[in-house]
């Protein structure tokens, strides 16, 4: 099996002529219809908001194609408070979800007014102290702890996970809470990650339902929204069947008419925070093959490493290679295809199956739109790629330049040698 590239070689020859390799590719059309049918799962409900979570694909550029589709951020540092800020996504379209969190960072998302979305039960004297009081509308992350389950397989471990709230903690903040002025509640949770499965926010939706259920009850909150978070996965693996999201939104609806509206809550938003699905598919790696070695095993050398995308080199990820122009030849040689970092696992994919690999040749990384040039880094003096967009209509975008040595030396420039630097 494999998987078929949103780009011809002819159309990355033409880019790499003027922005030259390696370089991360963005899909304008497969980005549109993937929110387009999010938000027809999620139409049942009034409510509805995804907030993308801006760690996975901090780029602007990418943010206000979402915007248009009135989707908010999901932000967990002031950076990307300033990028939502930026584009115009200020007060409810700001979800602050973070941890170990500075006191400026919490003021800085009240004085934008954004929902802060508290890591834990001591967080609520930190926002008072910055921000001078509650505010009005807030929100708790919830851990329930143990394994996660579905069927008979473990998903997860949130017990070892350090976010969130325990089920006796989120009663007592919702109560301290409320006698301080919050009016209006939210809860969060998130329990997996990249989960190739509709089962996953059912199953999380009906344990947070019958939380709010029970919060209301025993404590008289007036809890508006639930946030089922990020969590739904894609299928690196060309042999994973992808998630639907019609039956995941299908699965998410029945448990609200199953367990909020018979509890008198049939006015609370459900709201998400995905990265990975709303991005991932539709980014790619774009690089160039430019050596290749013959000793204990075959080598091709690129012309990116894992400072353009390290999640093979640090979890050891499966991402799909196609290599342009032949991607129906036969996949007869056996590949270590690798990167330039003095480090041994600088490999974007071991032993793997690929059509004869010539010098010159363009590799298209598959799903790097999220957690790719975002994780990105300079060891080695390496510099960060360009991010190039791909439009509707065929035409493409420069949407970050690529790094330069004067970015690379540029927080030197209070030393007397800085100028010899970037001669």
């Amino acid at each position: 099996m494999s998987k078929i590239p949103f780009v011809s070689k002819e159309k990355v020859e033409e880019i790499a002529s003027v922005y030259p390799t390696p370089f991360h590719l963005y899909d304008e059309s497969g980005i549109r219809k993937n929110v387009e049918n999010l938000k027809k799962a999620f139409s049942w409900n009034k409510g509805y908001k995804e907030y993308f979570a801006v760690k996975a694909t901090p780029n602007p550029f990418l943010i206000k194609i979402l915007q248009e589709y009135g989707c908010g951020c999901d932000c967990s540092s002031a950076p990307e408070l300033m990028i939502s800020k930026a584009i115009g996504a200020v007060g409810d379209d700001i979800m602050f979800s973070s941890n170990d969190t500075p006191l400026e960072e919490f003021k800085m998302c009240n004085d934008l007014g954004g929902i802060i979305n508290l890591d834990d039960i001591t967080h609520i004297e930190a926002v008072e102290k910055a921000c001078g009081k509650l505010p009005k509308k807030m929100s708790c992350r919830y851990n329930p702890g143990g394994v996660f389950k579905i069927t008979n397989d473990i998903m997860d471990n949130p017990g070892d996970a350090k976010y969130g709230m325990t089920t006796e903690q989120i009663y007592e903040a919702f109560a301290i809470m409320k006698e301080k002025g919050v009016e209006e509640f939210g809860i969060h949770s998130f329990l997996c990650s990249n989960t190739v499965t509709n089962e996953y926010y059912p199953m999380l939706a009906k344990i947070l339902f019958e939380l709010a259920a029970d919060l209301k009850k025993k404590l008289g909150v007036h809890i508006t929204f639930i946030n089922l978070s990020g969590g739904i996965g894609i299928p690196y693996r060309p042999d994973q069947e992808p998630n639907d999201i019609f039956v995941i939104g299908e699965g998410v609806r029945k448990a609200y008419e199953e367990t909020l509206i018979p509890a008198g809550m049939d006015d609370v938003s459900i709201y998400t925070e995905l990265g990975r699905y709303m991005m991932g598919p539709y980014g790619a790696l774009i690089t160039k093959a430019i050596n290749e070695k013959h000793t204990h095993k075959e080598y091709i050398g690129v012309d990116a490493c894992a400072a353009n995308l390290m999640r093979p080199a640090i979890y050891g990820a499966y991402h799909h290679i196609t290599v342009l122009g032949k991607e129906n030849e036969p996949c007869d040689k056996k590949y270590d295809v690798t990167g330039s970092l003095c480090e041994n696992c600088d490999k974007f994919a071991v032993d793997r199956m690929l059509p004869e690999i010539d010098m010159g040749d363009y590799l298209f990384i598959h799903d790097a739109g999220a957690h790719g040039f975002s994780m990105g880094y300079n060891y080695n003096g390496k510099l960060r790629s360009s991010e190039i967009l791909l439009k509707e209509d065929g035409s493409f975008q420069l949407i970050r330049r690529a790094e330069t040595a004067e970015d690379y030396f540029a927080t030197f420039d209070c030393f007397d040698f800085y100028n010899d630097l970037i001669k």
